[in-house]
């Protein structure tokens, strides 16, 4: 297998003439051969009798081209590649000039990666919102603490209050007969939810655990169509009232809840909680912005089939993470009412910005001539397997270490990117008041 020529014919696009061998040629008619030999058959031979020669005779001597050519195609074109120089992002065409006995002839039309003008990258300009812990934000995250350590207790010496959890019997009725699903024993309905139709939950409070009495209830115009619009009567029995007993705030509720000695000392800790996240939302902001800026002052004629190759990307990661719970990337879609075709068209401009961010973190490598060292590869393989719990030769094998050593020169780019930008952090708005104040302040000094 080899090159025969590599010629630039447009923008990002090559045409290479790949020649295969006659000598490979055979080998993978042979291997193509030993592949189907079980499954041919000829009048007078059991399958798996039939010599090659003999299926040739009868169903020609180029009955094999097409499998042999899928089975030595790939190297040969990679191999072309590669000795062209080449960094390929895609194939346009693949057309077979001769092929036979002598060999194969192949016109290949290659995307190669653009070359691009950066325009800029370093001190470009992002903002940090400032960090504080308001005491709204701080009261939230204790009211959540607190909510996490209530307690549910049963309650028997007074009726359904709002707010309470009740456990009912229920079934349904619509014109004296019950319907499908209307029906349910032991359930634990929280009064003021709004779980159920609308009117249900009201009328049982004022209940007492052990009453038996009906709800009646109108089912909403926008519910399912035999039920739209329609009265019900559920037959409710109220088995238990429970009540959730939300713990006072001491230092005995620190130490349990929080590990804390004293309520400061808890208080603290949520306002360093709070900060901490906020700082890591900084971070992803900032970097989200210069981000935008890199792809701004990319200057170059992207081939659309990295676009393409992008939105294919982020549908299979996208797939991924629903099927991990139990959705799949096309239940997704019937759920939002669109097709494949409309959704690659909305996630178009974003898959345009991530070709170009990439392109522009692969020129920084190179501009500032940004290097992995094999030891630096080793450890990130180590991290991996660590991380993974799988063995070291395993990960090696998942993850090729060329792929792996440019992922790890983009992280760097992306440090030094962050490293030379100029970070200011935005001043919090003034109240209305303030600034008037400081306005007839400035206005009395001139009059002075």
């Amino acid at each position: 297998m080899s090159l025969k020529s590599s010629n630039k014919t447009d923008t990002n696009l090559y045409t290479l003439e790949v020649e295969i061998s006659a000598e490979d040629f055979e080998a993978a008619q042979s291997k193509a051969f030993a592949k189907q030999k079980n499954r041919i058959s000829l009048p007078g031979f059991r399958k798996g009798k039939v010599t090659r020669k003999m299926a040739e005779n009868f169903y020609g001597k180029g009955f094999l081209y097409e499998d042999a050519l899928d089975i030595c195609y790939p190297d040969a074109v990679e191999g072309a590649i590669k000795e062209a120089g080449l960094e390929v992002v895609g194939t346009k065409s693949a057309d077979i000039k001769s092929i036979g006995a002598e060999g194969v002839e192949l016109a290949v039309e290659v995307f190669v990666k653009p070359e691009i003008e950066l325009k800029a990258y370093k001190e470009l300009k992002a903002t940090r919102k400032k960090v504080e812990a308001t005491d709204e934000e701080v009261k939230a995250k204790l009211d959540e603490l607190v909510e996490r350590n209530a307690r549910i207790v049963s309650v028997e010496d007074r009726a359904v209050k709002d707010g309470d959890i009740t456990v009912i019997d229920f079934e349904g009725f619509v014109d004296g007969v019950a319907f499908e699903g209307g029906k349910a024993e032991e359930y634990e309905l929280t009064i003021g939810s709004g779980s159920f139709i609308p009117g249900f939950e009201e009328q049982i409070i004022g209940h007492n655990s052990g009453d038996e009495f009906d709800v009646n209830v109108t089912f909403p115009e926008q519910y399912a169509p035999e039920l739209a619009g329609k009265d019900a009567v559920f037959k409710i029995k109220l088995h238990e009232i429970k009540e959730k007993q939300l713990p006072e705030i001491d230092d005995e509720f620190a130490q349990d809840a929080a590990d804390c000695d004293t309520v400061d000392d808890l208080k603290k800790s949520i306002v360093d909680e709070i900060k901490k996240q906020k700082e890591a939302d900084n971070d992803r902001e900032i970097r989200t912005q210069l981000f935008e800026k890199l792809a701004e002052n990319v200057v170059a004629e992207i081939p659309e089939v990295m676009v393409e190759n992008e939105l294919d990307n982020q549908i299979k990661d996208i797939d991924y993470r629903l099927s991990s719970q139990g959705i799949g990337f096309e239940n997704y879609l019937k759920y939002m009412g669109m097709t494949v075709e409309q959704y690659r068209e909305q996630a178009r401009p974003d898959a345009e910005k991530q070709v170009k961010i990439r392109l522009a973190l692969e020129k920084i490598v190179e501009l500032e001539g940004i290097e992995v060292s094999d030891e630096d590869v080793d450890k990130e393989y180590e991290k991996f397997a660590s991380q993974y719990q799988m063995e070291l030769d395993q990960i090696k094998r998942i993850i090729p270490a060329d792929g792996l050593k440019k992922d790890m020169a983009i992280d760097k780019a992306i440090e030094f990117v962050r490293e030379n930008a100029k970070v200011t952090t935005a001043r919090k708005p003034r109240a209305a008041k303030e600034k008037a104040d400081e306005t007839a302040d400035e206005a009395a000094e001139s009059a002075e």
